[in-house]
């Protein structure tokens, strides 16, 4: 239980390890699919390669799209490319590593199915059943092209009155699968080769832009949700003072009926409000956010706030930010806000 425990914290904590096990599921659900589809050929000559090149590649398009939709990633890539450059430099290599990484993933289920059609082969058989050569079988010697064409349209139909037991179909369907997976473990081999020379070779190389990037790219994930985090915070508490000030406000009514119910009824008065309960101890930097979220406290200030992260988000340095310099509280005192402020 404990080990479980730490393996969901590290998933929970880690966006990139949440975005592997969501390929990994994917690419699960891919074989899952591919094993329970019911593969029927039309065996028409008209609609035999639409079907068959269309089970082939309209799957992987689709798992394609929804590996894109999965990966957190993608979102950011696009933001951190369309953002404004504002006090903050753009940096086309960090948006080319997160494109690379988001591909990556998002080709995991798509390359899978296609693979596992090309190696099983029925959908080979079925969209190129028309391209066969009648020349190189013998058994279509003494047949006219139409019946040829028609002979060939009915190779995936094993069942087909036409073409049952008959070996010219026997010799068709094995030429074509054995094409395709052919095809199938030519495509395995150039991948595996392909991810062994970059795993291998990549060491060879200076690995100083690389890492840069790699952590530039995390630093904008995770930027981005510990904003997302803070502005929930901030309304969670935001909200909790504009309730509070709503009763503040009606107080006086409130206390005014209560006592004359309370006299009228005999009853003692309500106790007072009970104070808000102390800060945790333990955290010493409750109460540096507490006062910069509570610094804003309005909502001209919360949009100038948003509209100044968008727009011109501050630099990183820190040294050189005091909007970012450790605290330092910032309390604003207009509706517009200045682009370092903290929340």
């Amino acid at each position: 239980m404990e080990r479980f425990r730490t393996l969901f914290q590290h998933f929970q904590s880690s966006s990139e390890s949440v975005t592997n096990g969501l390929c990994l599921l994917l690419a699960a659900l891919t074989v899952k699919l591919y094993s329970s589809f019911d593969f029927n050929c039309p065996c028409l000559a008209r609609y035999n390669s639409l079907y068959g090149l269309g089970l082939l590649l309209t799957p992987p398009l689709a798992l394609f799209l929804c590996g894109l939709l999965l990966n957190r990633q993608s979102v950011v890539m696009v933001e951190e490319w369309q953002r404004p450059v504002g006090r903050r430099r753009k940096d086309a290599g960090i948006v080319r590593y997160m494109c690379s990484s988001v591909l990556q993933r998002a080709l995991a289920a798509p390359l899978l199915w296609v693979l596992l059609a090309l190696l099983d082969g029925k959908c080979f058989v079925c969209a190129f059943s028309n391209s066969v050569d009648p020349e190189k079988f013998l058994d279509f010697a003494n047949m006219t092209p139409g019946q040829v064409q028609l002979f060939l349209a009915k190779v995936p139909c094993k069942e087909d009155e036409l073409v049952r037991d008959s070996p010219a179909r026997k010799a068709v369907s094995r030429y074509l699968r054995c094409l395709s997976q052919a095809i199938g473990w030519s495509l395995t081999l150039l991948l595996i080769v392909a991810a062994f020379l970059v795993r291998c070779l990549r060491p060879c190389f200076d690995q100083t832009a690389f890492l840069q990037r790699r952590y530039w790219s995390n630093y904008v994930d995770l930027e981005q949700k510990l904003f997302e985090e803070t502005c929930c915070a901030h309304a969670r508490d935001f909200a909790h003072r504009c309730v509070l000030h709503f009763f503040a406000s009606m107080r006086g009514e409130l206390r005014a009926w209560g006592l004359r119910r309370d006299s009228a009824a005999g009853l003692s008065p309500e106790p007072a409000v009970p104070p808000e309960p102390p800060e945790d101890p333990e955290d010493p930097d409750a109460g540096y956010r507490k006062a910069h979220l509570r610094a804003i406290c309005s909502q001209e200030q919360v949009d100038g706030l948003l509209r100044g992260w968008y727009c011109s988000k501050p630099p990183l340095d820190l040294a050189t930010a005091p909007g970012l310099s450790h605290r330092t509280p910032m309390v604003a005192s207009g509706p517009v806000l200045s682009q370092h402020t903290e929340i």
